[in-house]
């Protein structure tokens, strides 16, 4: 997120404007219950007068917030997996992994032993018990377990890969388990065996775990009935079944890849920068073996991280989802810290090096450390973002000097996205893009469909690389907030010769840690669901590279009402389309009378259909419950033709997708 950030709120109070916004909502719509406005809306699509939207228009911004990555995409199940997040004074807290046994039985702590020069940080396990009578263990032994990120989710037949380093002053035998949250359900156990020497050095295991049962608030047990100290690290557990088998949850991949996204721009954001730069994003210390990767504290969102998903990941999920990534690297400032120019040489070293990982030959320096992690074909990095809206800070404008030239002299094609606005770029401060980020209610941002009609149509182009609507409207994610921001695609679709690229922000939110609301997806450990602007981007991800084509429209007193239209080809069947956008951001049906002049090609006589975007009231939401109440609903468009009438709903977003004869090319 940028650096002016959204503060938390009194939910009493929250709760309170929502109830008088809602009852303001339905006093509005019962009063003009019944009415309608009549309008006309007239499509050129004369291809001479169209315009090709950029191939990179819409994407995503992913920022690590909101337990986004860790407990959430990086489908890692172990929380703080190396004990790393207690600090590195020892003994320190290894919440949330927790104790079974009392202390007659077992002493856990943590101690600096790890085999890991970057990881410090061990468990130790001293056992008092045993199997003898004596002092007999109690049934099912003592250890520790994991509860994951808030439960794990566990699934019958389901194969999860656990890994972990052990050393021992005795012989081994522990037992790794995945129970239900009380330990009772056994879903899957191995115990893992050995003689004194087998373990006296630090040894990894490695062993698949396949489920007898479901069970969605799970756990990872390690238990032991033999006496002795037992020491742990870099405990792992993973599905095998995750997206592209790259180590992202699958059903949260599949939502992302089902937007088409053109670009990915990673990793925030405030993460990116960090209150403070210790706590920065570190992309050297996030790549090469998981084990190696000390982890940091997530200062920004106040939660430790153990950069599973670093670097490399971000641009092989790109990759994955034939996404350009666009990198936002840190440029020596954080939150409450500035590096000067005059020292700044160090930090720009560092990001033409991570240029290098992404893009040098395998056997450049770092394209050698890409190549071992077994990607030894370059990635397509080809934009990279100096800052995070930090413009105003002092240094900024003299560290980005630094780093524009050090990274265009080493890779001249690479595009650079300044954080200051488009007034501040010139000949002797040059941009390939500026960034622009847009956080504000949902009127004003209905209204800002024009923001960019004015911008004069010269060099550089905008990125609007975080928008949303927030306030108290927003809620958790409302249909009045989806519909503000299509109309703010609508205009920027509309000024794509002056902007360049859009994505929307934040990406997720896992709802048992809300850090910043709304957000386009809602998910927990086992299930998901797209909130309603999650919903809006569908009207938009076959935009980018579609021809674009005037519209205008005339109504009486009314001015809730905007549209575009594009031209496109669906990439499965290759049909083209007339693809007609509407949103009504006002209380009143339109009687709207479609007029499309210029066509190309013929419409044909079926195969059209329209799709909308709607709900009872304008401050409806999903929930897990009630996962699509305000999801697109698509019908046959049964008169399509060049003059037809429609009708248009209130608080609604409509696409009217129109099949034209064939033809050999959708876009220009």
């Amino acid at each position: 997120m940028g650096v002016q950030r959204q503060v938390a709120r009194a939910p009493a109070l929250l709760h309170a404007l929502a109830v008088v916004c809602a009852v303001c909502w339905a006093l509005s719509a019962r009063y003009v219950e019944g009415q309608s406005q009549t309008g006309q809306l007239r499509v050129d699509a004369s291809p001479q007068n169209a315009r090709k939207i950029p191939d990179k228009m819409f994407g995503i911004f992913f920022e690590e917030i909101n337990h986004a990555g860790a407990g959430g995409l990086w489908a890692e199940l172990v929380s703080n997996r190396g004990f790393e997040a207690g600090g590195p004074n020892t003994p320190s807290n290894i919440d949330p992994w927790l104790i079974i046994g009392d202390e007659s039985s077992i002493i856990v702590g943590t101690d600096r032993t790890s085999c890991f020069a970057r990881n410090p940080i061990a468990l130790r396990m001293e056992v008092l018990c045993d199997s003898k009578r004596t002092n007999a263990c109690p049934s099912g032994g003592v250890g520790v377990y994991n509860p994951g990120y808030w439960g794990m989710n566990i699934e019958k037949g389901k194969v999860y890969k656990v890994s972990m380093h052990i050393r021992s002053s005795d012989a081994v035998s522990l037992t790794v388990s995945l129970t239900s949250s009380d330990g009772r359900q056994k879903l899957s156990a191995h115990t893992i065996t050995g003689s004194k020497k087998s373990f006296a050095k630090w040894t990894k295991i490695e062993f698949n775990l396949k489920s007898r049962q479901n069970n969605i608030n799970s756990r990872l047990q390690l238990t032991t009935s033999k006496s002795g100290v037992i020491w742990l690290d870099q405990v792992s557990v993973m599905p095998l079944d995750t997206y592209m088998g790259h180590g992202f949850r699958k059903d949260l991949s599949l939502m992302l890849a089902n937007l088409k996204p053109q670009f990915l721009k990673f990793p925030g954001g405030n993460y990116a920068m960090g209150n403070y730069l210790r706590n920065a994003f570190r992309w050297s210390e996030t790549v090469g073996p998981w084990e190696e990767r000390p982890g940091h504290f997530n200062d920004a969102w106040g939660y430790w991280t153990d950069d599973g998903l670093g670097f490399f990941e971000f641009l092989q999920l790109a990759e994955d989802l034939d996404a350009s990534p666009v990198w936002v690297v840190n440029d020596g400032a954080s939150l409450n810290e500035e590096v000067s120019t005059a020292t700044i040489a160090s930090l720009v070293k560092d990001v033409v090096d991570g240029i290098e990982f992404a893009r040098g030959g395998p056997k450049t320096p770092w394209g050698s450390v890409r190549a071992a992690m077994g990607h030894p074909e370059p990635f397509n990095l080809d934009y990279v973002s100096i800052g995070n809206q930090e413009c105003w800070m002092l240094y900024y404008r003299g560290n980005y000097q630094k780093f524009y030239s050090a990274i265009k002299a080493a890779y001249p094609e690479v595009n650079i996205i300044s954080s200051c606005d488009r007034s501040t770029i010139s000949p002797s401060n040059p941009a390939d893009l500026y960034d622009v980020h847009v956080y504000t209610s949902s009127s004003n941002m209905f209204s800002r469909t024009s923001m960019f009609d004015n911008t004069p149509r010269s060099a550089p182009k905008a990125i609007v690389s975080e928008y949303a609507v927030t306030g108290n409207d927003a809620g958790k994610g409302t249909l009045v907030a989806a519909l503000a921001e299509a109309a703010f695609l609508i205009g920027l679709e509309r000024n794509s010769d002056v902007v360049e690229m859009a994505s929307c922000a934040p990406l997720f939110v896992n709802d048992n840690d809300r850090r910043w609301s709304p957000d386009a997806i809602v998910f927990n450990s086992w299930q998901h669901y797209g909130c309603p602007n999650y919903w809006m981007l569908h009207f938009f991800k076959d935009s980018s590279g579609a021809a674009l084509h005037p519209t205008n429209i005339e109504i009486s007193d009314y001015d809730q009402l905007v549209a575009s239209a594009i031209t496109l080809q669906n990439a499965k069947d290759k049909s083209t389309y007339l693809r007609i956008k509407v949103v009504n951001f006002g209380n009143r049906a339109v009687d709207l009378n479609i007029s499309v002049v210029g066509l190309a090609n013929s419409i044909k006589m079926s195969g059209s259909k329209q799709t909308v975007l709607t709900s009872s009231s304008p401050l409806d939401e999903n929930s897990f419950e009630q996962s699509e109440k305000v999801a697109p609903v698509s019908s046959p468009l049964a008169n399509a033709k060049p003059q037809m009438g429609v009708s248009v709903r209130p608080y609604s977003l409509t696409s009217f997708d129109l099949l034209l004869e064939a033809s050999e090319h959708a876009s220009i």
